[in-house]
């Protein structure tokens, strides 16, 4: 009789909880435990005879993923391994992705996720995310309240018209904003139930994969002009009614459509751009990192970007923001940094240049060349993000070597076919001195009885804490001064026993901890400059860090 009534409690509780059962429990991905279903929940929850009888610890589910992970063929294999265990049990999923950062990001985002978004028509299995297409003009919002959660906190779009440096991958995209939002929550702890992955599909003119019968986007050519500015407004103002207090963040967006939309909308919604923002400050908190190697300040820097888009004018913009932070006047801060894309240096003298590039179209000869621009403008740094492979030679690091007693390069085009060189040759070709930062993951290199371990310029590092913090604050819009802040508070988690080794960033392993710190600094900005819907809490990192999601089960009964 006791045993009847204890067990009626407990489903009394499960019904006060507002819980599913049996097998939809088991078929939600935020509730699933799997084999963790303790015997009280199993009975309270209708799950007897509907899993195996011994219950697993979450500790003892990590290591027969990870055992089974680890011995897969090939990294698109373990990208839909992981992909199907997000789709049933997330909490698991983003417990390994928090315990194993080194082993699993580059299965779930860079460089593995390029090759599953090529293939994607071929991988897909279950959808995530939403799906708006041209054919939804005129009731987006519809769209939008179809999405089971109401109270999201960061959306990442894409219109994947340039998917990393692989170009219009269209609607197979969506392997974009579904990587990034893995990393917001594994790596700041934003709960998994407040971010959406959306793809805005307006068509590909990628002739081949919209031909291909796998495709699983609109097979039609691009929108353009009006019709496509009109789907994206509709998208961003259907967002501010239905998800208001939501952060936009856009993603792999073409050069032509990236400036121009953040542009238009950064001073109207919470937004930001993460291949101009986020790349800008990784690469600068790259810099103020290296500066505590090679010594000098920011101010005695030049920097040459190899390529002229979003990623080397997002940096060049933030480089000058910090300058001139520092007292700089803003035509000389511009005057540090300098462009080279397909047709050679950026020059004021050229005609025909994109708005974007103007401001640091400078007053120089034209240079055709990369090596002889190295040798002609004797920079202290050279950035890679114009996504050509192998484009810094070993005569452009060995001109590089000559000029600098310690070089500073930057290879940061992912994914790894794209690299401008890898962390050998860098270390190699420089005789040891190269200060090195890759975009895709690179090997430890040892040189001469010295030991170097290359970390990734990665995104990562920074947008997530920047949505962390933006959550937690409230924040109403998202400024070039939190992205300062951003890459400041990133260079002060480097320790000595980092630099000593070569590595500019801190370890993986750390990231959660790195994003709270990001997230506090940028939470204060928004605080100080009155652009919190929060108030603020008078402890904000100890705030911050009780608010970040911990992939651990919780008892349901």
């Amino acid at each position: 009789m006791a045993k009847t009534i204890a067990r009626r409690g407990l489903k009394a509780r499960a019904v006060r909880n507002r819980l599913p059962t049996g097998i939809e429990l088991m078929r939600d991905p935020l509730l699933n435990k799997g084999t963790a279903f303790s015997v009280a929940e199993r009975r309270a929850l209708g799950l007897q005879g509907l899993l195996p009888p011994r219950v697993s610890s979450q500790d003892e589910q990590v290591q027969r993923i990870l055992e089974h992970l680890r011995g897969l063929p090939n990294d698109l294999e373990k990208y839909v391994d992981l992909n199907a265990l997000h789709d049933r049990n997330e909490a698991l999923f983003f417990r390994i992705v928090a315990d194993y950062p080194d082993e699993i990001m580059p299965l779930i985002y860079t460089p593995t996720v390029g090759l599953a978004c090529q293939r994607f028509g071929h991988i897909f299995q279950r959808p995530r995310g939403l799906f708006i297409s041209a054919k939804d003009r005129g009731h987006i919002a519809a769209v939008l309240r179809n999405w089971p959660q109401r109270d999201v906190g960061i959306i990442v779009v894409t219109d994947g018209e340039r998917i990393l440096g692989l170009g219009d991958l269209g609607a197979n995209g969506m392997g974009i904003p579904v990587g990034k939002l893995s990393l917001y929550t594994g790596c700041a702890g934003v709960a998994p139930e407040r971010c959406l992955p959306v793809l805005l599909d307006a068509g590909t003119d990628n002739d081949a994969l919209r031909n291909h019968p796998f495709y699983i986007g609109l097979k039609r050519k691009r929108l353009r002009g009006g019709a496509y500015d009109a789907l994206v407004d509709e998208f961003v103002m259907a967002v501010q009614e239905v998800f208001p207090a939501a952060l936009i963040q856009f993603e792999d967006f073409a050069n032509t459509n990236a400036f121009r939309l953040l542009h238009k909308y950064r001073d109207r919604v919470c937004t930001f751009n993460d291949d101009i923002q986020g790349t800008a400050a990784v690469a600068l908190a790259g810099i103020y990192s290296a500066l505590r190697i090679t010594g000098g300040s920011l101010a005695g820097q030049r920097i040459l970007c190899m390529g002229a888009g979003e990623a080397a004018t997002g940096i060049c913009d933030l480089v000058v923001s910090a300058l001139t932070d520092e007292g700089l006047p803003e035509t000389e801060a511009r005057g540090r940094c300098w462009l080279f894309d397909s047709r050679g240096l950026v020059v004021a003298s050229r005609a025909g240049l994109a708005e974007h590039k103007l401001p640091y179209a400078h007053r120089h000869a034209q240079v055709a060349d990369f090596v002889a621009a190295v040798e002609a403008l004797q920079p202290t740094a050279i950035i890679g993000v114009a996504a050509v492979g192998g484009t810094f030679t070993q005569a452009v690091l060995g001109a590089m070597a000559r000029i600098n007693p310690r070089p500073i390069v930057f290879a940061l085009s992912n994914p790894t076919a794209q690299a401008e060189c890898t962390a050998e040759q860098a270390y190699r070709w420089s005789g040891g001195r190269a200060v090195f930062a890759c975009g895709s993951p690179f090997d430890p290199v040892t040189l001469e009885g010295r030991r170097f371990v290359p970390r990734q310029g990665n995104n990562s590092y920074i947008f997530p804490g920047v949505g962390l913090g933006a959550v937690a604050s409230g924040a109403r819009r998202i400024t070039n001064e939190m992205f300062l802040a951003a890459a400041r508070a990133l260079a002060q988690q480097v320790a000595k026993k980092d630099l000593d080794q070569g590595s500019i960033y801190p370890p993986l392993a750390r990231i959660r901890e790195v994003s709270a710190h990001i997230a506090a600094a940028v939470a204060e900005v928004a605080f100080e400059r009155k652009l919190a819907a929060k108030p603020r809490p008078r402890r904000l990192l100890a705030h911050i860090r009780a608010q970040m999601y911990q992939p651990r089960y919780r008892s349901y009964v």
